[in-house]
């Protein structure tokens, strides 16, 4: 982007944000305040009363929401039955936030643990449907090479070696 066009950002947006559909954006707000310390930016809801658009900032960067409107093909995860996208957080603690993430109301689906990348890692879904990885760096990031022999020796004693 240009520096004029960076200007034109509202304050704290990004240049990339994922833009959550929910059924029930609202809730979703207050959620993502309790599990991921999210603070509002903007709330904007349609004469239904439902949110024809909103923003949260979560560590620092925009994620932005909708209420699901199945008239405009706006649909959740949970009207679809899932969700392909993963929307990975970053944190200083990774087993405190899956932790706090579960007491307001997330799904653990994989417990946080050591990762052969380097991270505490971890995987939560939140009431939404929505999938959160949280990951918390433990090591300076790897080379490629070293990534590769990480993964190849990880894989190689889940198959069954020692």
């Amino acid at each position: 982007m240009t520096e004029q066009s960076d200007a034109m950002l509202p304050a704290g947006m990004h240049v990339l944000s994922p833009h959550l559909v929910c059924a029930g954006a609202a809730s979703a707000i207050d959620f993502y305040k309790a599990a991921f310390g999210a603070t509002e930016m903007v709330r904007l809801a349609g004469p239904d009363g439902k949110l024809m658009h909103a923003c949260v900032s979560v560590n620092g960067s925009s994620v932005m929401l909708v209420d699901e409107n199945r008239d405009f093909g706006m649909l959740s995860p949970k009207a679809l039955g899932g969700s392909p996208v993963t929307i990975h957080l970053i944190v200083k603690d990774a087993d405190a936030v899956a932790q706090r993430a579960v007491e307001a109301g997330a799904t653990l689906k994989m417990p946080v643990q050591d990762m052969f990348w380097g991270d505490r890692y971890g995987l939560v879904e939140d009431p939404f449907g929505h999938l959160w990885s949280l990951a918390t760096p433990q090591r300076p990031p790897m080379t490629a090479e070293e990534l590769a022999a990480a993964a190849c020796d990880a894989f190689g004693k889940a198959g069954g070696g020692s």
